[in-house]
């Protein structure tokens, strides 16, 4: 199991993963969106090489993909290959590394907090 943070505002959602020198090995950051969309990735001045996980309408991961940092524009844009509602960032080699591919079900849970 991933803990993910989400980026609230469209702001967080550009800003990503940016300038983190690490990742916990569990850690990740999903991105929710409010429609299906073939929005593009980039890695500018991401230090960690990441892999994403795009998932549809349905749940189901239709698309993974190695992402290399970049550090001076122009940078690489990374797509799915079929529109996604969401996305999740790990370090490089998380999904391979679980057995987790194209089909697989994503599932979303919000942690309860007890101050």
């Amino acid at each position: 199991m991933l803990a993910v943070g989400v980026p609230d505002t469209p702001l967080q959602q550009a800003r990503g993963l940016m300038g983190r020198g690490h990742l916990g090995a569990d850690d990740g950051m999903a991105f929710v969106f409010t429609a299906p969309t073939s929005a593009a990735f980039w890695m500018k001045d991401t230090k960690i090489p990441l892999s994403i996980a795009f998932w549809n309408s349905s749940g189901h991961i239709v698309d993974v993909l190695d992402m290399t940092p970049c550090r001076a524009a122009p940078c690489r844009r990374y797509r799915a290959t079929h529109p996604f509602v969401g996305a999740v960032e790990v370090n490089r080699g998380y999904f391979r590394r679980y057995g987790i591919g194209i089909g697989d079900r994503v599932r979303l849970e919000q942690a309860a907090c007890n101050l």
